[in-house]
């Protein structure tokens, strides 16, 4: 069979890779098939140890699933070269996990009603991904029929970070923060300090969903199906 590797971004978070193992783990087991984790950076193994991993096990194939959900720079330049540099085993890139209609719907389902709706990703400079998650928001605002707005974890102005999550209470009498996060990450850890101090200035409701960890399996295992027929 066809072996199954996932690779993520990678973080210093000690639990991130904890998440992303997880996922995997379950994905190999609702495919039936050996599973591995593999990281960009941070994090090992990286995709060549990874892929030393499966040969060792006497695999010649396996499908890549990049755990990314912006089209941006890791995918068009760091994953490519990541897959470049393993040897030993064919290697077929997967579709990433994107921003589409399954990933809406996965968001959508954890909104608690009659919040306001603050769509945390961790950002981009790339202005066509920046452009689908704002796509992305606008669709799970659609679906709650709720507020929904794009705050980025990273880049400066009034639109984002702990910034952007204030302008949002400023008018909301409950504030939600839905994590476009694959695990555990620093930057979701300051999202929830910065909730807390909201609430403690302003009284406002809050709340925040965990990241999407294995509710992403299902997607792995779409796009690991796609990527063989």
């Amino acid at each position: 069979m066809t072996a199954l590797i996932t690779l993520s971004h990678g973080s210093r978070h000690p639990e991130a890779v904890e998440g992303s193992r997880a996922i995997t783990a379950a994905a190999g087991e609702a495919l039936g098939v050996d599973a591995v984790d593999a990281h960009l950076d941070f994090t090992a193994p990286d995709l060549a140890g990874a892929a030393q991993a499966l040969v060792d096990k006497h695999h010649a194939r396996a499908v890549v699933v990049p755990l990314l959900f912006t089209d941006a720079y890791h995918a068009k330049v760091d994953v490519p070269a990541a897959i470049a540099e393993a040897k030993g085993i064919e290697l077929q890139l997967a579709a990433g996990l994107g921003q589409g209609e399954d990933i809406a719907a996965l968001l959508a389902a954890r909104a608690p009603a009659g919040a306001t709706l603050a769509l945390y990703p961790v950002g981009t400079s790339d202005a066509e991904a920046a452009a689908a998650t704002e796509a992305l928001g606008a669709r799970v605002a659609e679906l709650t029929g709720q507020r929904t707005v794009v705050v980025p974890a990273t880049g400066t102005g009034p639109g984002r970070r702990e910034a952007g999550l204030r302008a949002l209470a400023d008018d909301s009498p409950a504030l939600h923060l839905l994590p476009l996060f694959v695990t555990h990450g620093t930057l979701l850890d300051l999202a929830v300090g910065w909730l807390s101090d909201i609430k403690d200035d302003t009284g406002i409701d809050v709340s925040y969903s965990p990241p999407l960890l294995t509710d992403l399996v299902p997607i792995v295992v779409d796009r690991y199906r796609a990527s063989t027929q």
